[in-house]
């Protein structure tokens, strides 16, 4: 799906983002034209196609469904035009940071009018990973008090809006970049933290909400250090205090990838901890997600119930926007 060398037998028409190997940063080539394997691919005009850290993790070699063969085109999913002009979403796509790619027929959710293709482009994955974490994960109920740790990313202000679509009765978020935290009550946070303040000073300031409405569901962008200190938080030192179910979940490692966890944290308070990446959605709810929770997702985007904020790149500039990297929550989208 992503491509690959180029051959006698392939004409060079299409202009691509491309590696040769692992670690680099694409660049802005010529590429062969992607050819139909079976009568079930069919190639797509890709309109837009966001940058997402699973496309950089395959980009370098990390990802477990890393390139198996090199030079690649790079990029996991986008928007785009069909040749009988139908306008789609595909998901499972390869290669998308071009021209053109394949797609397999009935991979692709077809758009609503009323939503630009950078935009389509930018909000399931983002969307997705939110939705998963806060209905499917913490399975949020009405009225519960939601704390979203590092909330200043594109994932991070896209489940502030879904906590209050879904009926969180209070959002607190935390953040370090003091521009985005400031907008964060314009999409429904109810308390803003910030995280650049010393340990006793957040410490004081989580434990004073905490205090105020028991956090229910925790949804974590950051882990690391930041997510030790949420714990210690939550950690009882009372035999005989009422239990207070939270649950956890960790999405992303912005802050590093481990933290040291206390025995008497899990036992001295009812923490459920979960996460949220490739394997542990269920297969019933991933089926759900071109016939259900995609439409949706992007049916609130057209009734302007959900916000995400992108900057569109041209193809020919991915190299400088793949160095630059996402800036105050913007979600970078690349269009041909």
């Amino acid at each position: 799906m992503a491509g690959g060398p180029l051959s006698k037998q392939k004409t060079i028409t299409m202009k691509a983002a491309v590696i040769h190997q692992f670690g680099e940063t694409p660049r802005y080539e010529n590429f062969a034209d992607p050819i139909p394997h079976t009568e079930n691919d069919v190639v797509m005009s890709v309109k837009a196609a966001s940058i997402k850290n699973i496309d950089r993790s395959q980009a370098n070699g990390s990802h477990y469904d890393r390139y198996k063969n090199l030079p690649a085109v790079v990029g996991t999913d986008g928007v785009g035009m069909l040749p009988d002009g139908t306008r789609i979403y595909a998901f499972r796509a390869g290669g998308t940071l071009a021209e053109k790619t394949l797609v397999r027929q009935g991979a692709y959710v077809l758009l609503p009018e009323g939503i630009d293709d950078v935009t389509a482009a930018a909000l399931p994955n983002p969307g997705l990973s939110a939705w998963f974490s806060l209905y499917h994960r913490a399975g949020l109920k009405l009225g519960e008090t939601v704390l979203i740790n590092g909330a200043t990313g594109t994932t991070g202000k896209m489940a502030v809006q879904l906590a209050k679509y879904f009926g969180a009765g209070k959002v607190i978020v935390t953040g370090r970049n003091s521009d985005v935290l400031a907008t964060l009550p314009e999409l429904g946070a109810d308390t803003v933290i910030s995280l650049v303040q010393s340990d006793a000073d957040l410490q004081a300031a989580l434990k004073a909400e905490q205090k105020k409405t028991p956090f229910d569901v925790i949804i974590d962008y950051t882990w690391g250090y930041p997510a030790e200190i949420l714990l210690g938080i939550l950690t009882g030192n009372d035999l005989h205090a009422d239990a207070h179910r939270t649950r956890y979940v960790s999405v992303g490692e912005m802050a590093g990838p481990t933290i040291q966890l206390s025995s008497a944290t899990l036992r001295s308070a009812a923490i459920e901890l979960y996460g949220v990446g490739g394997g542990s959605i269920s297969k019933e709810v991933m089926q759900k997600v071109p016939t259900e929770i995609l439409p949706q997702l992007f049916d609130l985007v057209v009734s302007g119930k959900l916000k995400v904020e992108t900057e569109a790149v041209a193809l020919k500039d991915v190299e400088r926007a793949w160095k630059q990297g996402e800036t105050n929550g913007k979600r970078l989208v690349i269009v041909p």
